[in-house]
This record gives C-alpha cells, sequence and structure tokens, in this order.
C-alpha cells in the first residue's frame, strides 16, 4: 500500500476521532475540521515512507502542533486587538511598510488564482470567517469551500516560500 492510500484510508477511518481531539482542546468544532484537513493535505505532500505503524504517532504530533498553533496565534491576535482598543498607535515606519509589502505579496498571490478560491481566501483571513459560515454565505457546499480555501492557502504557501 502506498503512501496516499494509507493516509487516505487513515482519514476516512480516523477523521472524526482526529476533530474531536483538536475541538476539545480549541473549543471551535469548524476549526478543528480545517486543521484536521491541514494535517492530512501536508501528509499528502510529503515524501518520506509513511507506514501503519508510525502514521498514528505523526498524525497526533502534528494535531497537537495545530492546537499549539492556535493559541499562540490567538494570542498574538489578543494581544494586537488590546493594542488597538487601548489607542496605543506608536508603530514605527518599518512596520506599517513590512506589512504593508506583506499584504502586496499576499494580494498578488491570490490575482493567481481563481476569483472563487481568492474570494473564499479573503473571507477567511481577512473576515475572520469560519467555512461554515462562507459556505452558508455564498450558498455552496462546506466541501466545495473547504477544498477551495485549501487550495487557496496551498497556493499562498508556496508562493511565500518561493519569494522568502
Amino acid at each position: 500500500m502506498n503512501n496516499q492510500q494509507l493516509i487516505s484510508n487513515y482519514y476516512a477511518q480516523h477523521r472524526d476521532e482526529i476533530v474531536s481531539f483538536i475541538a476539545v482542546r480549541i473549543a471551535d468544532a469548524d476549526e478543528a475540521a480545517d486543521r484536521v484537513q491541514d494535517i492530512f493535505l501536508r501528509l499528502l505532500s510529503r515524501h518520506q515512507l509513511i507506514t501503519l505503524a508510525t502514521l498514528p504517532s505523526l498524525v497526533y504530533t502534528m494535531a497537537r502542533h495545530e492546537v499549539a498553533d492556535y493559541y499562540r496565534h490567538r494570542r498574538v491576535y489578543e494581544e494586537y486587538e488590546h493594542h488597538i482598543q487601548r489607542g496605543d498607535h506608536t508603530e514605527n515606519m518599518e512596520s506599517v511598510v513590512s506589512a504593508r509589502l506583506l499584504m502586496e505579496r499576499m494580494e498578488r498571490s491570490l490575482a493567481r488564482l481563481p476569483e472563487a478560491c481568492a474570494h473564499i481566501y479573503r473571507l477567511h483571513i481577512y473576515d475572520g470567517m469560519k467555512v461554515s459560515d462562507i459556505a452558508q454565505e455564498l450558498t455552496l457546499p462546506y466541501k466545495l469551500v473547504e477544498n477551495r480555501l485549501g487550495q487557496a492557502r496551498k497556493h499562498v504557501r508556496r508562493c511565500f516560500s518561493s519569494c522568502a
């Protein structure tokens, strides 16, 4: 059995279990489902040998890292939000320029995507919408939105890693 078949079978059998594992820790089932999908997309793109014996440990290690990333991102977001609410806008020019350059780079990478994928990515990133909310607003199937968001994420990551 090759890696893709092994990972696909494991995903089909254990997806709900792993979503629950993450959802209990971050208290957001939709976000947990997105993160599980990201885990398996990363696994599918690996070219290393994965065995049935190592796959569960690898998946749960990646899941724990996703939880840590979630809280790390959330902490930074909350600190920034607190900074904005306080009205302490003493940002130096370098950070403003740096943020603008990152935004321009992301918009250039999104311009290379089909508009449907880019629109979903913008709703998710800029408006903070969950996949389920985007699907409901655009009246699209959840899986389609999830797939397009995954494509957009992968494309933006690829653009950032090749430009860095």
